[in-house]
């Protein structure tokens, strides 16, 4: 069957890629087969590679493909790292974990969110509890579900959005939109009303290979928030948790500190009155163990030129069609608000990537339990 869908960077690229990197180091692989098919009938898994003793006490590990797109970037650096780190040897006790695409349909099908357009983080939640009730959202969600690409029913929608920005301010607005919602599934930033595939997965795989850790510094790999080429370190979680002072104390003034909360704004560009995020997943999932969660964030375009293009992949997805020229057009369009084509953005976000990551495997052995 014919289809305009972008197969470069395609998620069979960077599968092939990530398992021939980590084959060449002798990685110890574990596949997780997600139940669907990429844009090209391709299959699709999640993959962790484990570079040194699958038993160290000791681990550091990186998290791709959260925000399906955004593993384009997280790939390539996983990929990248690997190839080095196959030339030397690691500290004693110390392993690296690379979990490869944990939403391998979102980066495959280039969407932000999964196969039930959910955000993962806001997917990772108690749902035996009543769920976070974004009562605020409800009065915006009109402007997601528009049902026209252009016409006059997107103006409608532009001018509802633009209305709430002249009143309250970008911030403000994008706190509410972002936080997280769970009534409308046809909404943007949808949490879902039980654990995804990704989110069951990455359960699995911890409960498999990060557990009997002593002490674990993990890194989920994001871009499209913040300032142009500017990849900030973060660690974000509900509260302050054991290890927070350990992590400030390895990276200092580079570390942003972000506890969630519902009245809780932050200039870093990213959503603090979330729930359900991956990091506070870890923490709970894991008690037993010291553990440092981390967040790179890499700044791409504006905010609101970025929400333009999300706009628009929400409405492919729900009314249009990804394989014809339109869907290509907002494919690529999309990808590039999430990894631009700039070789010298593409440069720096690896580079601090890896400063970030070398600086954690010299300290992982020095931490106290």
């Amino acid at each position: 069957m014919h289809t305009e869908f972008p197969s470069q960077p395609g998620y069979r690229t960077l599968h092939e890629q990530f398992l021939a990197a980590a084959n060449s180091v002798g990685a110890t692989l574990t596949e997780y087969p997600h139940p669907l098919k990429g844009p090209f009938g391709e299959p699709l898994s999640t993959d962790v590679a484990i570079l040194g003793d699958p038993h160290a006490k000791r681990l550091l590990i990186a998290l791709s493909g959260t925000h399906g797109v955004e593993g384009v970037y997280g790939s390539g650096c996983q990929t990248r790292w690997l190839q080095e780190l196959g030339k030397r040897s690691l500290p004693a006790d110390v392993a690296v974990v690379m979990v490869h695409l944990i939403n391998p349909w979102g980066t495959a099908w280039l969407r932000r969110v999964n196969e039930d357009n959910i955000d993962l983080n806001r997917n990772h939640l108690n749902f035996e509890r009543a769920l976070p009730d974004n009562q605020a959202y409800a009065a915006l969600h009109e402007i997601y579900a528009c049902t026209e690409l252009e016409g006059p029913e997107r103006d409608r929608a532009d001018e509802l959005l633009e209305k709430n920005i002249r009143e309250h301010g970008w911030p403000a607005v994008m706190s509410i939109v972002e936080g997280g919602q769970h009534r409308h599934p046809d909404g943007l930033f949808y949490g879902g009303l039980a654990p995804s595939w990704s989110n069951r997965t990455l359960h699995q795989i911890l409960q498999k290979h990060i557990s009997h850790a002593e002490v674990a510094m993990c890194f989920d790999l994001h871009t499209g928030a913040g300032e142009y080429g500017h990849p900030m370190l973060l660690t974000i979680t509900e509260a302050a948790y054991p290890a927070l002072p350990d992590a400030q104390a390895i990276y200092g003034p580079w570390l942003y500190t972000l506890l969630t909360g519902a009245d809780t704004l932050s200039e870093t560009g990213v959503a603090v009155t979330a729930t359900g995020y991956t990091s506070q997943a870890l923490i709970d999932a894991l008690p037993k163990v010291k553990l440092m969660p981390f967040v790179i964030e890499c700044g791409t375009y504006p905010g609101p030129e970025v929400h333009r293009h999300l706009r628009d992949d929400h409405w492919l997805h729900l009314h249009g069609d990804p394989s014809d020229k339109t869907g290509r057009e907002i494919k690529l369009n999309l990808l590039e608000q999430f990894y631009p084509a700039d070789s010298d953005w593409q440069a720096m976000v690896w580079l601090r990537t890896w400063q970030i990551w070398e600086k954690a495997l010299a300290a992982l052995p020095t931490v106290r339990i």
